[in-house]
């Protein structure tokens, strides 16, 4: 019988509400919404060198050296200047075979003859470095993963589309050397 008095009791006296429909949408808008408070209790752990939060304007210049189109670029420009100097030792080193119509060449040859090399090898790696690294950070942004499947998907595509050049045997060829080259050089770099 004392239970049933207490819950008449309940029913007769409404206790108020504990918030206002308006102070739950302030409080829901607090919570859910950007108080413009960046770095506010942000807990930094402890290690040996000091931590340095970076800014927006640093993770917007981070943003666009790990972008393709950049490393893509710096691919093709470090191609080409690999690919002269290579060119440019090829050249001095490949040996001038006097003829009957001209024993010696002259100095404007000798250099001429090293311009084309170099050129010709530099445009060469320019196109390599530009193609394999576009291609593996495309594959590397599809896959969101970084591991060896990447080179090796990325050096098969690219010797695929240089063999293509000389036909379709030589584009097989081409793609399976170059993924094989690419895991090869790719597990040397992570080893």
């Amino acid at each position: 019988m004392s239970i049933s008095v207490a819950m008449e009791g309940n029913t007769d006296k409404r206790k108020p509400p504990l918030f206002t429909p308006q102070e739950i949408d302030q409080i829901a808008r607090f919570i859910v919404g950007n108080q413009g408070r960046e770095r506010e209790n942000v807990i930094i752990p402890r290690s040996f060198t000091p931590t340095v939060i970076k800014s927006r304007e640093e993770k917007a210049v981070e943003a666009v050296f790990e972008s393709c189109p950049f490393k893509a670029i710096l691919s093709l420009v470090a191609g080409f200047v690999l690919g002269g100097g290579i060119g440019l030792f090829a050249a001095s080193v490949t040996p001038t075979i006097p003829t009957a119509e001209k024993p010696q060449q002259s100095a404007r040859e000798v250099l001429r003859e090293l311009k084309v090399s170099t050129l010709s090898y530099g445009k060469n790696f320019a196109a390599i470095g530009f193609m394999f690294s576009g291609v593996e950070c495309a594959i590397e942004s599809y896959r969101g993963k970084t591991d060896w499947k990447n080179g090796t998907y990325a050096g098969g595509i690219t010797g695929g589309i240089l063999g293509l050049r000389a036909g379709v045997k030589a584009g097989v060829f081409g793609a399976i050397g170059f993924a094989a080259f690419s895991s090869v050089i790719d597990y040397y770099m992570r080893h």
